[in-house]
């Protein structure tokens, strides 16, 4: 650790990045997953978090504000609550790249990045990753991406929370083929997920299977310690993200294969 309180740059750790071993790690996981016959290609889950990232929110200032002063200890003596402040008008000095944002209605702004995951349905396993920067459209861009990556042309089956259910992530999933189990949001709006699909079988199938997601985020941010990011800057973000899920991946495979070894 500097005096500053922030983390010297690794060589291996450029190294790392520069070789795209998390990805190439993450992929050689899945490839053994496929050759046990664990994943499904058929049905998906997506969904979001939101890890905070490793920014004070004293440094979240205007954005043509030059440097605050420094009390003793090297603590900004900076009193922010009362003001207005939005990703528009300020930006973290320490992480650029985070952004204020608040997940649900009550709970309090964080400085962070939205990670989100898509799990296949048969075994609950991670099979992609994304992190962006945390704004209001990140969750449903990164579910149309996600979706569109996956390989074949063949229908598939795509839940989501209620935070997914809108005109053009559902009308997005239809035109990739994919049919979308998304959880109906209904306050004082009307849903883009009609009746029609609502009805089959495999709609409340869905819905329970997309639950098992929340077992790979409660691991990641525990376990993985991701609750709160120790690295600064989205690429790194990123890079620990998908770390971290394939870590997951293996703890839940040696689960799902030992009944087999003994």
């Amino acid at each position: 650790m500097t005096r500053s309180g922030t983390r010297p740059r690794s060589p291996n750790r450029d190294r790392l990045l520069a070789g795209d071993v998390a990805s190439a790690f993450f992929e050689a996981v899945l490839e053994q997953a496929t050759t046990a016959r664990l994943l499904s290609t058929d049905h998906f889950t997506v969904d979001g978090t939101l890890p905070e990232a490793w920014a004070s929110q004293k440094r979240f200032r205007p954005r043509d504000e030059e440097e605050p002063p420094v009390s003793g200890g090297g603590n900004p003596a900076v009193d922010f609550h009362g003001q207005r402040r939005t990703n528009a008008t300020h930006r973290s000095t320490t992480d650029p790249d985070a952004r204020l944002y608040k997940k649900a209605r009550g709970r309090e702004s964080r400085l962070g990045y939205l990670g989100h995951l898509l799990m296949e349905h048969r075994s609950g396993l991670i099979v992609q990753t994304r992190v962006t920067p945390a704004d209001g459209h990140g969750e449903r861009d990164a579910a149309l991406v996600m979706v569109q990556a996956l390989a074949g042309d063949h229908r598939v089956t795509v839940a989501g929370d209620k935070g997914c259910d809108t005109r053009d992530v559902v009308a997005g999933l239809r035109a990739m083929r994919a049919t979308p189990h998304i959880a109906q949001h209904t306050t004082k709006r009307r849903s883009a997920v009609d009746a029609r699909t609502m009805r089959h079988a495999g709609y409340a199938i869905s819905q329970q299977k997309r639950k098992l997601v929340e077992q790979g985020f409660g691991w990641m941010k525990t376990i993985g310690g991701l609750r709160k990011l120790r690295h600064r800057g989205g690429r790194l973000a990123e890079w620990i993200f998908k770390f971290t899920a394939t870590a997951y991946n293996i703890v839940r495979m040696r689960r799902l294969l030992a009944p087999a070894t003994i």
